[in-house]
């Protein structure tokens, strides 16, 4: 089959974004992208992630029966990600938890600019949960809604970048995890403008593929 990116919230455009710039990172593999139709508009805090986990595990079943190479939760929170690897039988991967691992793979110290503040213990606990939080400098929140990231794409990247670039400044750094699987659509006016690493979540979850299947 292929290898399924599911996003676990219902904003189709996104889901559209993510596939686009895994097939960019990865050509050689063969993706495709779901989105969760009964999952909230956006992923921010808890409660949502709440909200999205029943109806994303649905669409984690419906992968994995219908023989899936391996399964992507395309949301930053890893949302659900214990249990998707429980229950399917393929590999099963979150955006954050790939690029968490691809820092310290790097030996890079890095902070991350996110969203809203109520995803910043969702992130902290993730990174705590998988051993790495020696390679965590800081979760900054940039403030900025995730459907922003869709409707606005440059005004968000301008306050992103800038709070990116704060994170280059002040927190001994070696890159910048965008903390946001909407953030491929400022990725580049990012990494333009910094001096350390900027690292993509999406990309960096499309690159294991090379070695997972």
């Amino acid at each position: 089959m292929a290898v399924v990116i599911i996003n676990p919230n219902s904003t189709a455009s996104m889901t559209a974004a993510m596939l686009a710039q895994a097939r960019r990172s990865a050509p050689e593999i063969d993706f495709e992208g779901w989105t969760s139709d009964k999952g909230p508009p956006a992923i921010q805090g808890p409660t949502d992630g709440e909200a999205a986990t029943s109806p994303l595990l649905d669409l984690v079943d419906k992968a994995s029966q219908s023989g899936a190479d391996g399964i992507v939760i395309g949301c930053f929170d890893d949302t659900a990600l214990t249990e998707a690897v429980a229950r399917a039988s393929c590999p099963v991967i979150g955006i954050g938890q790939a690029a968490y691992h691809y820092a310290a793979l790097r030996n890079w110290r890095f902070s991350i600019v996110t969203t809203l503040s109520v995803s910043v213990p969702v992130l902290e606990a993730n990174i705590q949960r998988i051993g790495l939080s020696q390679y965590l400098s800081k979760v900054r929140a940039s403030d900025v809604p995730v459907l922003e990231l869709d409707a606005n794409p440059d005004k968000a990247g301008e306050i992103i970048t800038s709070e990116a670039l704060h994170a280059q400044t002040h927190d001994d750094i070696s890159a910048v995890v965008l903390g946001c699987a909407g953030m491929v659509e400022v990725l580049h006016q990012v990494e333009t403008a910094l001096s350390v690493k900027t690292i993509d979540p999406v990309s960096c979850a499309a690159r294991c593929w090379k070695w997972l299947v």
